[in-house]
């Protein structure tokens, strides 16, 4: 039956932009595999070490400036510059996660805030280079489409991307690496006193995890053209892809994407309903708080269990750890 689910859903999804009946509900689609890309990516490092982070933001907008800026100011072709900055922002990543899996808990939390913070105003002061506050113009690689084909061409892409994710995910899941993230999840003292190398494991996994977030971001800029620092590098986005992995469940390889199904068109008819209001980001962590605490498993364990071949075991630390010694 899963799979059969599995081949349906599929079918649906790459249907989608030709039965509905207008371009404005292709761009909601992109918006929605692009939302499920990143809180996928994000649920590298959450779902499986435990580590919270609000500034997963951060590499959605270096992605997005560094594609943008290799465009417009060196001319290079926009999958080469998809790729270049994808593999910056990663390498950056690491560097950053090498200070900042250093600390825990509510401590990683505002490190994660920090840097998106950080990273919001080098680019607003950098006027010369990133345009500042009045943000960076990337010309479409597809000039000759109009507005709403290229949603149309950008929704196959993102597919690509989100499957991407969704198939890095899975490999994580049933590889000794993804046996030692979950030891650090459910005891990183006992885990580093058996041998795991915590360290490298979590810096990798937040490396890994920025990677995809940067490649949404770089194509973001390519298809929507117009960067704004405050919206890139927006502490709320990165609040959106700890929101869609809870309430999808992080445990599970579609809960994340469950959860961006859910969110974003209901942020987009928010909105539209409201306008450019402070309302729907109050919503948002009215929301956040509710599902933190009546539904901290999500809607996929509730509905339909723990299926082996689409979940995070709940086992112990020493399981994990059985399972990274092989």
């Amino acid at each position: 039956m899963a799979r059969v689910l599995l081949v349906v859903g599929t079918a649906g999804v790459l249907a989608y932009p030709w039965l509905v009946p207008n371009y404005y509900l292709v761009y909601a689609g992109v918006l929605t595999i692009m939302y499920a890309s990143m809180a996928t990516s994000w649920n590298i490092l959450g779902g499986f070490t435990g580590y919270v982070s609000l500034g997963h933001s951060a590499f959605f907008g270096l992605g997005a400036y560094g594609t943008g800026l290799l465009v417009t100011r060196a001319g290079v072709p926009w999958v080469v510059a998809l790729l270049v900055s994808g593999l910056l922002v990663t390498v950056a990543a690491a560097v950053i996660g090498v200070a900042a899996v250093r600390v825990r808990g509510a401590s990683f939390v505002i490190v994660s805030i920090a840097l998106v913070s950080v990273m919001n105003l080098l680019v607003q002061g950098w006027r010369s280079l990133t345009g500042g506050a009045t943000g960076l113009q990337v010309p479409s690689p597809f000039p000759e489409l109009s507005r709403g084909q290229t949603h149309l061409v950008f929704f196959y892409i993102f597919l690509a991307l989100l499957a991407a994710v969704l198939g890095t995910w899975w490999f994580v899941s049933r590889s000794r690496f993804g046996g030692g993230l979950r030891a650090i999840r459910e005891d990183e003292d006992k885990a580093e006193m058996l041998g795991v190398p915590t360290a490298a494991f979590k810096v990798a996994a937040f490396a890994l995890s920025a990677l995809f977030v940067a490649l949404a971001g770089g194509l973001y800029s390519v298809w929507f053209g117009s960067l704004d620092p405050i919206f890139v590098f927006s502490i709320v986005s990165g609040a959106y892809m700890v929101l869609m992995s809870l309430l999808g469940g992080v445990r599970h390889l579609f809960g994340p994407l469950l959860g961006a199904l859910i969110i974003t068109p209901a942020g987009e008819y928010f909105l539209i309903a409201l306008g450019e209001t402070q309302i729907h980001l109050t919503a948002t962590g009215v929301l956040l708080v509710l599902v933190v605490l009546f539904m901290p498993e999500g809607i996929v364990p509730r509905v339909a269990g723990r299926p082996e071949g689409a979940s995070i075991r709940e086992d112990s630390a020493e399981q994990r750890l059985q399972e990274v010694k092989g």
